[in-house]
């Protein structure tokens, strides 16, 4: 698990290297006003201080654009006022100011990731202000922060993304954040981000080892998949955001993980049902198709195969992808259900639509689409991990697409770990969360561990549970016991 960053004092120690002049301490009011506007000026910083040499004797800090120990850079008419009232000693001194002379916002502004726009949550009796308040931050700010918003209500809608009023500067919501290496690019306005969650990405993200397969149902921009991509983990990362799922792909780009991720715009359920369905129609031709994965796409409009899906990181559209046996056998179908779609953007506009393959069989003429689907990308119907639910408002409600998903027959190795996020008030228990869970997958959850994130509100604080699923949620499917496997 990573440590929280530490804060090293010393960082902000800053050296003046300054003239002084010693003169008897019963003249020093007179000689400040000689010296006005030649002194250090410096807020919290006096500018007469006691001399070690001399009791008797104190010490008058120049300004540092005084360098020369001639005082020549001192007006004449001053420097014989100074002459004719004293003898005095222009001598070295040297002056530090540290970090209980700076105030928080220097000290914050050194340490926290640059960045252009201030999320403000106004409370209630404080909203009549709420334009002052931006106009101050923003004035006392600029250039560098160039939008300031406030959250608007709760959020409500299906994405659970926040609403925003801008307050003050430009309404630009496209910006970027840094955790833990990883370079992550957002617009706020369009999916859910939370600094705050910086240290349990991380936490999680060290319970994976390189090379284990994830899958990630509420993926958002991947806050967990990109640095389990660059731990060296394969990560499946679903979100029903378009939008998330458009900056998940920049994202894998921009760190260079993208042969790690494959990322999906799907209902969790649908999404889930989809990588444990085993792609039987792989047909028996004489290509050599073992580089590449085989989907017919059937498309209920009548208008053809659908060019959404692919093995990158494709919109998939709302229909069904059927799988048939190349002996005519049965199909079974994965229903996908999808967002409304988003306008289309340049950058989406990929060269990866595949190609046409047409070959005899027994059967009959094929035509299928191909993608780029390597099969060098893990078998998630054989082997997943880990599961990350990390839908805290509603994860509890997805945990039952678990029941009978996997199919024994297939299954290789350990069963997941399912770590699953949720709210718990003040009034719940982990005992009674954990009943729901055992409810929900009619199964006994052995040593689960419950870690709690953060507090989110004075009775209200973030849970995620950890769990290895139960042999019980195997699929039997005793009708197909005895059955070869195809691959």
């Amino acid at each position: 698990m990573a440590e929280s960053v530490v804060l090293d004092k010393s960082k902000f120690n800053v050296k003046l290297n300054l003239l002084a002049i010693r003169i008897p301490r019963e003249l020093c009011n007179s000689i400040s006003h000689i010296l006005n506007g030649f002194m250090l000026n410096k807020p919290r910083v006096k500018p007469i201080v006691e001399d070690s040499a001399s009791e008797k004797s104190r010490l008058i800090l120049l300004s540092e654009n005084l360098l020369k120990a001639d005082l020549s850079e001192v007006p004449d008419q001053n420097r014989n006022a100074l002459r004719a009232l004293c003898n005095y000693e222009v001598v070295p001194y040297s002056l530090t100011l540290g970090y209980s002379y700076w105030c928080a916002d220097h000290i914050l502004k050194q340490i926290l990731p640059s960045g252009h726009i201030v999320h403000l949550n106004i409370t209630e009796e404080l909203l009549p202000y709420k334009y002052i308040i931006a106009r101050v931050i923003y004035d006392k700010n600029q250039p560098r922060i160039k939008t300031v918003v406030n959250k608007v209500g709760t959020i409500k809608n299906e994405f659970r993304v926040p609403s925003f009023e801008v307050l003050a500067g430009t309404d630009n919501m496209v910006t970027e954040v840094k955790q833990y290496g990883a370079i992550f690019k957002l617009d706020y306005s369009l999916v859910y981000w939370n600094s705050r969650l910086e240290h349990e990405h991380i936490r999680l993200v060290s319970l994976f080892k390189p090379g284990e397969i994830i899958c990630d149902m509420f993926a958002g921009i991947g806050p967990f998949a990109i640095p389990a991509a660059q731990k060296g983990c394969f990560v499946f990362a679903n979100d029903l955001n378009p939008d998330s799922v458009h900056f998940l792909r920049i994202n894998a780009k921009v760190n260079k993980v993208e042969d790690n991720i494959m990322a999906y715009n799907m209902d969790a359920r649908a999404f889930m049902r989809h990588l444990m369905t085993l792609p039987e129609s792989m047909p028996n031709t004489e290509l050599q198709l073992t580089d590449m994965a085989c989907i017919s796409v059937e498309d209920p409009s009548g208008k053809g195969p659908s060019e959404e899906w692919s093995g990158d990181t494709k919109h998939v559209p709302a229909c069904e992808i059927t799988s048939k046996r190349s002996h005519g056998g049965s199909s079974s179908k994965v229903q996908h259900t999808t967002a409304k779609r988003r306008p289309e953007r340049e950058d989406d506009n990929d060269d990866n639509d595949g190609f046409s393959i047409e070959s005899n069989q027994r059967d009959g003429n094929f035509k299928k689409k191909f993608k780029g689907f390597k099969w060098t990308t893990p078998r998630s119907w054989e082997r997943v991990d880990h599961v990350v639910m990390n839908l805290p408002a509603a994860a509890f409600e997805f945990l039952d697409v678990l029941k009978g998903l996997l199919q024994r027959r297939y299954w290789k190795g350990s069963l997941p770990f399912i770590h699953c996020y949720f709210f718990m008030r003040s009034n719940e228990t982990t005992e009674s969360k954990l009943k729901d869970v055992e409810a929900t997958l009619n199964s006994i959850i052995l040593d689960p561990y419950f870690h709690r994130v953060r507090d989110v509100a004075p009775n209200k604080a973030m849970f995620c549970l950890s769990f290895r699923l139960p042999t019980s949620s195997f699929l039997e499917d005793l009708e197909f016991k005895d059955a070869p496997k195809l691959f």
